[in-house]
């Protein structure tokens, strides 16, 4: 006997083909954890102080704290003001991150004696527009700003250099690569750090990879910064990956050692998708991990559920959250590299959807990071928006008035900077007797798109190069030599100058960043300053000049023709 199968109107046919039903998405299981941040498990706020020190935090006494509780008391928490702070109402603080007459400061005065549950109890009154409200305020930078990825698939430093150019050049301020062979990573991190100074000099690299080679890296000059130290916000997590809140404390002051800017990274989703979330709320987790960065003393985090954004997608409300968590990253006065870096749903309008309480507002780092080249070779595993998206992110920056970091760029000058960081890297790998970089190879970079159109290279080879990097010593003056000796003092000068604000320490304020003269942008010198309408960040003047510009804009005293 066959089953009569029901008949489906032709409207639902058509709905069941769009991109966004290939989504996943799930009902809430809050004993496990699988709930964004309204759950009855996480802990009403409580804080007790008994000479000068926190004896109860959240409902839980000190004898019954975990590493992850005592640490937020005893190095994220205000001691001497934290009574004072709880004792506030959760809507008169949700009330004042919103009120542009409260200023940043007398937010951040009441907020950095607030313990995890009772800043869950704060944001968890916000809606999406009252988040970005409180993000346009308390954002540490008063300049928004972009971070890009630069990868290949088949991890060649040619196609990772040009990328990276083209990507400094189009306004992201930061750049990281990863690898999908670990080995390769000296010649790759060397790759990028040359792209990046031929685009604009003064933009920052990382390469993320496993910590030692990670911070080795850095500490030779090869990098200028770190972000990949992730952490966690249950103890058992933390454990299971063999850490504890003080190793990465110590590993952040390993980097801080030598003058390397640094962030931690975290994210809504992450305990969860580990299994140990310990019958939590996502974004009351993220929240310990929030405090956890700040009692570490780096100066900022990446955050937005990162590479676990489709935990939170798919559940409801969890895009809410992940906009809550990087409100709560900056209203706690650090950094917050926003997340949108990782490829989460199949509808475009959910993808835009995303990024929308970023880059309205604005964050320090609006992608952390958005894809520089095309997904198929994104190491990172696919960002929000990719190469593909360039034209559609400056037509939407243009649209709303709004400053999302990059910029259109003519294809005359993307091909100029493409050409002369391929022959730089050609020249440097030759100077240093890595292997070679043939002319095929430059000129096929100058106008590729992906690493399949690229010739092949010998990997063997290539490794064996990476590792004669490692085993020489070559630091970042080395690079910065080859450079001078073949030609390319401009790149060399560029490189220089990122090498000695290490040693200034300039790079270690919060929020720091290079402009094109080399001048740090940080909360010190560029503390936001909004407090409503008409004040704060702008997009006006020179850079919004920039901003009007697109592929195809009709001229106005000509409409047969185009300007860009």
């Amino acid at each position: 006997m066959t089953a009569t199968q029901p008949r489906h109107s032709r409207r639902t046919e058509i709905l069941e083909d769009r991109p966004v039903n290939l989504d996943g998405f799930v009902e809430e299981w809050p004993e496990k954890g699988l709930v964004a941040m309204e759950s009855d498990f996480d802990p009403a706020p409580s804080v007790r102080v008994e000479d000068a020190r926190i004896v109860e935090l959240d409902g839980r006494a000190r004898a019954d704290f975990d590493f992850m509780d005592a640490f937020i008391a005893d190095h994220a928490i205000d001691v001497g003001t934290t009574e004072a702070s709880m004792a506030v109402p959760s809507d008169e603080i949700a009330r004042m991150l919103i009120n542009p007459t409260v200023s940043r400061q007398d937010v951040l005065a009441v907020t950095r004696g607030l313990t995890p549950a009772k800043i869950l109890d704060v944001v968890k009154l916000m809606n999406v527009v009252e988040i970005m409200q409180g993000m346009q305020k308390m954002r540490a930078r008063r300049t928004p700003a972009n971070q890009g990825h630069s990868t290949s698939a088949r991890d060649n430093p040619l196609q990772v250099a040009v990328d990276a150019a083209e990507g400094a050049l189009r306004g992201f301020a930061e750049l990281e690569t990863t690898l999908g062979v670990l080995r390769y990573a000296p010649l790759v991190a060397i790759a990028l750090q040359i792209g990046a100074q031929v685009g604009r000099g003064g933009v920052l690299t990382q390469c993320a990879l496993e910590e030692a080679t990670e911070l080795e890296l850095g500490m030779r000059g090869i990098t200028a910064y770190a972000e990949t130290i992730s952490i966690y916000g249950t103890e058992s997590v933390f454990v299971d990956g063999d850490d504890t809140p003080w190793s990465k404390s110590f590993l952040a002051s390993a980097y801080a050692s030598r003058g390397i800017k640094m962030r931690f990274t975290s994210g809504t989703g992450s305990e969860v998708q580990m299994g140990n979330a310990e019958g939590k709320s996502m974004l009351y987790l993220e929240i310990r991990c929030v405090l956890m960065a700040k009692g570490a003393g780096v100066q900022g985090l990446q955050n937005g559920s990162i590479s676990c954004i489709g935990v939170p997608g798919a559940m409801p409300g969890g895009i809410r959250a992940v906009a809550a968590e990087n409100l709560v990253a900056s209203m706690v006065d650090l950094e917050c590299a926003s997340g949108n870096d990782q490829s989460f749903s199949h509808s475009a309008m959910r993808r835009t959807a995303r990024m929308m309480p970023q880059l309205l507002p604005g964050t320090d780092f609006v992608c952390s990071g958005y894809s520089g080249v095309p997904n198929a070779d994104n190491m990172f595993a696919g960002s929000n928006f990719d190469t593909d998206d360039y034209d559609d992110w400056n037509t939407i920056q243009r649209d709303l008035q709004v400053d999302g970091g990059l910029r259109h760029i003519r294809e005359d000058e993307i091909l100029q900077v493409r050409n002369k960081a391929a022959r730089a890297l050609q020249a440097l790998f030759a100077e240093l007797d890595l292997p070679r970089i043939t002319d095929e190879e430059v000129e096929a970079a100058t106008y590729a798109n992906g690493s399949e159109d690229y010739p092949e290279r010998d990997v063997l080879e290539d490794l064996k190069g990476a590792q004669s990097v490692m085993d020489s010593g070559i630091t970042g003056l080395d690079l910065v030599t080859a450079l001078e000796r073949t030609g390319f003092h401009d790149v060399a000068e560029n490189l220089l100058t990122v090498l000695r604000q290490r040693v200034s320490g300039d790079l270690l304020q919060t929020s720091a960043i290079l402009t094109d003269d080399f001048v740090p942008l940080s909360a010190i010198n560029d503390a936001n300053d909004y407090a409503g309408p008409g004040t704060g960040y702008r997009l006006q003047g020179e850079r919004w000049e920039q901003l009007k510009k697109l592929r195809h804009v009709t001229s106005a005293e000509n409409p047969e023709t185009e300007v860009s």
